[in-house]
């Protein structure tokens, strides 16, 4: 029984996304002062998962800045997220067998030899900020593509609060810190506030608990600290503020995730 209410609620949600996906779709554009497209009108002819697409040339688009719900796509004892198969009909509606043009705002190919891109359609349709605004995909950030991060992280907010899609369910929901012993090597939004904003040598911790070995906590290394640097942004200021964070949760001592570019932290009003 329980399997079968969360079907029906699975395909509840993907109606919900045919009804308001649409209309979200069209009403996010791509920003005018955004970078121009630099390969267009190429033809998207299949999709695989809700982040990745194929070129009527062969080449793989991964849709760069986010993260959708993922399938196994042939790796053993990898379980299918919720809405994984939902999402790939969403940028299938979206994109197959339409124009794409491609937009580059950081490193443009991946080690697979995937274009890293922006996508847009010939109606100004900007497919991730499509995407976020269905609720369809989370933000997903690395220090070498930071274009429209902060754009993005505005579109999910929006989603997340009208719990549009996967933040309809349990499985996406952000984290306190003292649950992410169970979210190791996952990846996963962390919010709570920061006990203590520690530097040793040339690394900040912001720690969330009064046992650093056993805590969790946000790591910020040398070359982090220079893009916050050149951000204006002090992480030691942190301590005791509410924050939210991204990132693959992984065992050091505690819980801990990387931070390897401003944008994965958000200072939280209070």
């Amino acid at each position: 029984m329980d399997i079968f209410r969360i079907q029906i609620r699975s395909l509840a949600l993907f109606f919900a996304f045919l009804l308001y996906g649409t209309e979200a779709a069209g009403s996010v554009q791509w920003p005018q002062d955004a970078p121009a497209a630099q390969i267009r009108e190429q033809t998207a002819t299949g999709i695989v998962d809700g982040d990745t697409l194929i070129l009527a040339g062969g080449k793989e688009v991964r849709l760069v800045g986010i993260q959708a719900p993922k399938l196994p796509l042939g790796r053993a004892g990898f379980k299918t997220w919720p809405l994984a198969e939902d999402s790939r009909a969403a940028l299938r509606r979206l994109t197959e067998g339409r124009t794409v043009s491609l937009h580059f705002g950081g490193r443009r190919e991946d080690r697979y030899r995937r274009y890293l891109a922006h996508l847009t359609l010939s109606d100004g349709t900007w497919v991730q900020g499509a995407l976020l605004a269905a609720g369809m995909a989370r933000v997903y950030s690395f220090k070498d593509n930071r274009a429209l991060i902060g754009e993005m992280l505005a579109l999910e907010r929006i989603a997340r609060r009208e719990r549009r899609g996967i933040w309809a369910l349990p499985y996406y929901r952000i984290r306190n810190p003292a649950e992410t012993w169970n979210d190791i090597d996952s990846f996963q939004l962390v919010e709570g506030r920061v006990v203590d904003a520690a530097r040793v040598r040339n690394v900040v911790y912001l720690n969330f608990g009064p046992d650093w070995r056993t805590d969790f906590t946000f790591r910020i290394d040398h070359r982090a600290l220079r893009l916050f640097e050149r951000a204006g942004i002090d992480p030691l200021k942190y301590s005791g503020r509410a924050v939210r964070g991204r990132g693959w949760v992984k065992p050091q001592n505690g819980p801990l995730i990387e931070i390897t570019h401003p944008e994965q932290l958000e200072l939280l009003g209070e």
